[in-house]
C-alpha cells in the first residue's frame, strides 16, 4: 500500500522553522551570498556553467549508480565516437537537461510542470511523463526490501504535482524561507516520485533551478549531488525518517548542511579557477603575446580538453591558425597534446586538477 502524502503547505510550519532550523538557515544565507559574489567575479560566466555543470552531471549521475571518468567525459564533449560507455551519454544528458532548465527558470522565474516534464525527457528520452500504472516500490539496493511504495494512482500522482508546482510558484501559500522550501520541495517531489525513471536526478536539478527562480543565484552552481555521495545513508535515512515519523528538523538541518557545505567548496573552486586563470593569462602575455586574447583564454577554460574545432569556431580563425595556436600552447606547458585515433585533442590539466579535487 501505498504512503499517504499530504498536500503542501502543512497545516503547521512551525515544525518546519524551529530555532535550529533558523539559525542554520542564516549561515546557509551567508555562503550562498558568498558564493553568489564570487560566481559573478569570473569574466565569462560560461565558464562556469559549462564546467560546473558538467561536474554537476557527474556526481548526480553517481549518486544513482550511474559512473564515468572525468577523462570518458570530457572526451565524449570532444568525439562522438568517443562515447563508449553508455553511463557518459546519460550524464551528458543531464548536463544538456539542467543547461535547458536553467535558462527557461532564468527566463520565467517559474518552475512549471511543463518544464519538470522536460526535464525528465531530456534526462530519460522518453515521453512517458507522470507515471500512469502502479507497481513502483524503492528498495533497499542491498537486501532488496521495499523501504516506500510512493503513490500509485495516476489521478494522485497529477494532484500532487499540480499542488507542488503551486507551492513552488506562490509564495503567498507560505512564507517559510526559500532554503528551507527547497528542503521540503525536494522531499515531497521525492515522495511522489512522479516518473518511471529519473525522479532523483529530476529533483536535483529542480533545488538548484528554485535557488535561481528566488534570486539567491544568477547561475547554476550550487549542486547537493557532491555532498549526498559523501553522506549517501544519511540522506535515505533522513528522506525516509520523515515519511516515518513526520519530524521535519533532521532532514531541514541535512539539507542546509548540504548547502553550507557545497557552497563552502564551490566558492573554493571558484577561485582556485579564478587564479589558475589570472596565472594563464600573465603566462601566454609573458611568452606567446602575440597568441593572447580574451576568447583563447576563456576557450582553455570553457574546455577542460578542447580541440582545433573549438578554437576555429570560438575565436573565428583558420584551421592552421587554430593549429599553430594550440601547438605553441603545448611547448609552452599551457597545455598537454593527446590523441584519440587519428584526431589530436589538448588538455588543460591544471583545471582538470582543480576540477577533480573538488569532486
Amino acid at each position: 500500500m501505498s504512503t499517504l502524502i499530504a498536500p503542501l503547505p502543512l497545516a503547521n510550519i512551525e515544525q518546519w522553522e524551529t530555532r535550529a532550523v533558523l539559525k542554520k538557515t542564516a549561515e546557509a544565507h551567508r555562503y550562498l551570498a558568498e558564493l553568489k559574489g564570487v560566481a559573478a567575479s569570473i569574466p565569462n560566466e560560461a565558464i562556469l556553467i559549462n564546467t560546473l555543470a558538467l561536474q554537476e552531471a557527474k556526481d548526480s549521475s553517481e549518486v544513482e549508480n550511474i559512473v564515468t571518468t572525468h577523462d570518458e567525459l570530457y572526451k565524449a564533449n570532444l568525439f562522438e565516437e568517443a562515447i563508449t560507455n553508455p553511463a557518459t551519454k546519460e550524464v551528458q544528458d543531464y548536463a544538456f537537461a539542467l543547461k535547458q532548465g536553467f535558462q527557461s527558470a532564468l527566463q520565467s522565474k517559474l518552475i512549471r510542470l511543463s518544464d519538470i516534464l522536460a526535464i525528465q525527457q531530456n534526462l530519460e528520452h522518453n515521453t512517458a511523463g507522470l507515471s500512469k500504472l502502479p507497481g513502483t516500490d524503492l528498495k533497499n539496493a542491498r537486501t532488496g526490501e521495499v523501504v516506500y511504495t510512493p503513490p500509485q494512482h495516476a489521478d494522485e500522482i497529477a494532484s500532487l504535482m499540480d499542488n507542488l508546482v503551486q507551492f513552488i510558484n506562490n509564495d503567498e501559500l507560505c512564507d517559510a524561507d526559500p532554503l528551507v522550501k527547497m528542503a521540503i520541495i525536494h522531499h515531497q517531489f521525492e515522495s511522489i516520485h512522479p516518473f518511471y525513471d529519473g525522479n532523483g536526478r529530476t529533483g536535483r536539478i529542480i533545488n538548484i533551478l528554485y535557488l535561481v527562480t528566488k534570486d539567491l543565484l544568477n547561475l547554476p552552481v550550487l549542486y547537493l549531488s557532491r555532498f549526498i555521495i559523501h553522506h549517501k545513508a544519511d540522506y535515505y535515512a533522513n528522506l525516509q525518517a520523515v515519511r516515518d515519523t513526520g519530524k521535519w528538523e533532521p532532514w531541514l538541518l541535512f539539507i542546509l548542511d548540504g548547502i553550507i557545505d557545497t557552497a563552502q567548496n564551490t566558492i573554493s573552486l571558484i577561485t582556485e579557477m579564478k587564479i589558475l586563470m589570472a596565472n594563464v593569462k600573465h603566462g601566454i602575455r609573458e611568452q606567446l603575446p602575440k597568441l593572447y586574447s580574451q576568447d583563447l583564454l576563456n576557450n582553455l577554460f570553457n574546455h577542460p580538453y578542447t580541440k582545433i574545432d573549438f578554437i576555429v569556431e570560438e575565436l573565428g580563425v583558420t584551421r592552421i591558425t587554430a593549429t599553430k595556436y594550440l601547438e605553441q600552447l603545448v611547448e609552452h606547458g599551457f597545455l598537454v597534446k593527446q590523441k584519440v585515433g587519428r584526431a589530436n585533442y589538448y588538455i588543460n590539466q591544471p583545471l582538470c586538477q582543480v576540477l577533480i579535487a573538488h569532486s
